[in-house]
């Protein structure tokens, strides 16, 4: 059976933890990483009633978006919401492994799901992640670049948009003395300056995938020593980002749009600032607390910005100065709301991929707020 070890590594081919925002806290929480997972349970947060789910159903295994320990504990006694549950996991035998803002960053990760259940079609990053890039650079003799070339952008590098395996050749000639201690590719130990024609070989990597192609240019490369170069590019990467951005189908008013959101999300209440009868067709997301985006939403040309968590003052963002219109429809739906469907994607992925484990989604509902309406009224 799959171990939690290879369930983790998979997840994170998709969503790499050093994309993550440095706030959070990724990854196994709670558990083994070499235990075997036969059937996994799935929530947007870990609740007690989940965990209960969990122990009915003999589960190795929980998934969750929100991870339970967001700042460190200090004891694990069981006082305390997060304690107590960090108790009772290791109690029962339960693992818990949490995939946050690593998955909102990821390429058809949680903005897309949601930019899709919205009706948005080819949906693309609303915010591509800054300084997330850099260049890594190696010499290798010229009947080596090729191998060398491929075994870097197996394991990441040189990914641009849609295009893999981008790089940059130049020719020019090396020189080294071997020492006597080496056991050179090119000459002999403790032997003459050589000269070697070699292939100047430039990719741009996210930093997060590095390390994993730095490991394979040392073990492709036909030297006992690579000599390589690291410079830090100061641009964003097409490999992550946040929000997610596209078209309708069909151009609509905000009046049926937000009646859209409602019945999707299967929100109660929304609010948003904007005009009933305005047409949207351009429609940007962020799955859970987006506020800080609603100027690239603004910048890129969108009708309707949905995401949550909105502070009243941020309403006012996207007023037009001289008349105090609304020049976008800026709709807080609600933080569970835009994020429950992670549930539905994580398990379409990973049964996908460990088709042998039973793939679980919770039948709670994990958020602890609720709207009261009255009927009275």
């Amino acid at each position: 059976m799959p171990t939690i070890r290879r369930i983790a590594q998979s997840l994170e081919q998709w969503a790499p933890p050093a994309s993550a925002q440095n706030y959070d806290n990724v990854g196994l929480q709670v558990g083994r990483a070499d235990a075997e997972v036969r059937r996994a349970v799935l929530a947007l947060d870990l609740t007690h009633e989940v965990l209960n789910e969990a122990i009915e159903a003999g589960a190795e295994l929980i998934v969750t978006h929100h991870p339970l320990i967001f700042q460190p504990l200090k004891q694990i006694t069981g006082s305390g919401y997060a304690n107590n549950l960090a108790l009772r996991l290791a109690e029962s035998g339960i693992a818990l492994y949490s995939i946050h803002t690593n998955l909102d960053a990821a390429p058809g990760g949680v903005s897309f799901a949601l930019a899709e259940r919205l009706g948005v079609s080819e949906p693309t990053f609303l915010a591509l992640m800054d300084d997330a890039a850099c260049k890594l650079v190696t010499f290798v003799p010229e009947d080596h670049a090729e191998a060398v070339h491929m075994a870097m952008a197996d394991a990441g590098g040189g990914r641009i948009g849609n295009y893999d395996a981008c790089a940059f050749r130049t020719h020019g000639t090396g020189t080294f003395r071997p020492g006597t201690d080496t056991d050179p590719h090119i000459g002999t130990a403790g032997g003459e300056l050589e000269t070697v024609e070699e292939i100047r070989l430039e990719m741009e990597v996210t930093q997060w995938a590095l390390p994993a192609v730095r490991a394979a240019m040392h073990e492709a490369h036909p030297y006992e020593e690579v000599a390589h170069d690291v410079y830090p590019l100061n641009q964003s990467t097409t490999q992550a980002g946040m929000g997610a951005i596209g078209m309708l189908d069909e151009v609509m008013p905000l009046s049926a749009f937000l009646a859209r959101v409602s019945r999707q999300l299967d929100a109660e209440s929304l609010r948003y600032a904007g005009t009933p009868d305005a047409p949207v067709e351009r429609v940007a997301v962020c799955g859970g607390a987006g506020s800080s985006l609603v100027g690239a939403a603004q910048g890129a040309g969108a009708d309707a910005y949905v995401t949550a968590d909105v502070k009243y003052h941020d309403f006012f963002r996207v007023l037009g100065a001289d008349t105090g219109t609304p020049q976008m429809a800026f709709i807080d739906a609600g933080h569970y709301e835009t994020e429950a469907l992670t549930e539905d994607l994580l398990r379409n992925w990973l049964a996908e991929r460990f088709p042998s484990i039973t793939w679980q989604r919770t039948s709670h509902r994990t958020s602890p707020m609720r709207t009261f309406v009255d009927d009275a009224g």
